[in-house]
């Protein structure tokens, strides 16, 4: 179960650092320098973190021991991965039993933020919570599927939307290792900005929203992403998809020079038009030692 810490005392908790448990099949080790050690399954992982930016606590012959190291600093740059073993194909992970599969990508990622598990717990507690109908879930920029494979089997229908071929491929090979074949999951790649219009068009309505765009992206036909330019009408867009009686809605950025406050002043006034409750914070990974990595922004609103 994740954490909820209010940031700046307000008993209301508008605004609230999330903090997401370690589980199994990860854990952060250390961090500083500019860098994270951390295990993903049975493999210790040394990857840049500009949010590092304080000292090690763990020995230097402990970090030499990991599995893998990245070498390579943009987040939006392709590097290569120093592989201890033998290269592989990808490794199985778990989260709650769910099953998924983690690889060593070119752009330092792992295929799974363990961060979200925090709105991993929420989406199955909401959606669980919806009582006389199934549930129909938008997942948008959803990358490799983990939150479309929590939502599939806490009985959602999801829609997963991702501009990336590959990432679909992963995701649905997610859904194989999740044991969710026969999950009612529709995978369309497609640019999200334009899918969501269209939904909108058509009147095509939404129980919740996952909504986890990059920095910078281009789409399936070569369409441009830019958040600070192109997020506050397509966030517009996505409120307009959900339903009269919608239960939720997830916002996360990640990688951007701003402040959660810059996220909470663009949703708020949109989402409070709904009623409900917003919040707005930070997303943060917790080390043994009782440190915390900050990883992320996000709002999320619920009806109630």
């Amino acid at each position: 179960m994740s954490r909820s810490v209010a940031l700046g005392g307000d008993p209301a908790a508008r605004h609230a650092l999330l903090v997401a448990p370690s589980f199994p099949s990860f854990r952060l080790l250390d961090m500083g320098r500019g860098r994270k050690l951390e295990a993903y399954g049975d493999y210790i992982v040394d990857r840049p973190e500009e949010q590092a930016m304080g000292s090690p606590r763990l020995t230097r012959a402990e970090w030499e021991a990991a599995d893998a190291v990245f070498d390579g600093d943009a987040e939006d740059k392709a590097g290569r991965w120093r592989l201890r073993t033998e290269p592989f194909e990808s490794f199985p992970m778990r989260w709650n039993d769910l099953g998924f599969l983690g690889r060593f990508t070119a752009f330092r990622h792992m295929g799974v933020f363990p961060e979200q598990a925090a709105h991993w717990t929420w989406i199955e507690q909401r959606l669980k919570a919806i009582k006389g109908r199934r549930p129909r879930v938008l997942n948008l920029f959803a990358y490799t599927g983990v939150a479309s494979l929590v939502a599939a089997r806490a009985g959602a229908d999801v829609t997963h939307v991702d501009a990336s071929k590959k990432a679909i491929g992963w995701a649905r090979e997610n859904q194989v290792e999740a044991g969710l074949g026969d999950a009612p999951i529709r995978w369309i790649m497609d640019d999200a900005v334009k899918f969501v219009q269209r939904e909108a068009r058509r009147n095509s309505r939404y129980d919740m929203v996952l909504l986890d765009p990059p920095k910078f992206g281009r789409g399936p036909n070569g369409e441009t992403w830019n958040l600070f330019d192109d997020l506050p009408a397509h966030l517009a867009d996505c409120i307009a998809c959900l339903s009269d009686d919608a239960d939720s809605l997830i916002l996360t950025a990640y990688a951007i020079r701003a402040s959660f406050l810059a996220l909470d002043d663009l949703a708020r006034p949109l989402l409070e038009a709904r009623g409900g409750h917003v919040q707005s914070g930070e997303l943060a990974i917790p080390i043994a030692d009782g440190r915390l990595l900050s990883t992320s922004l996000y709002t999320r609103w619920s009806r109630t």
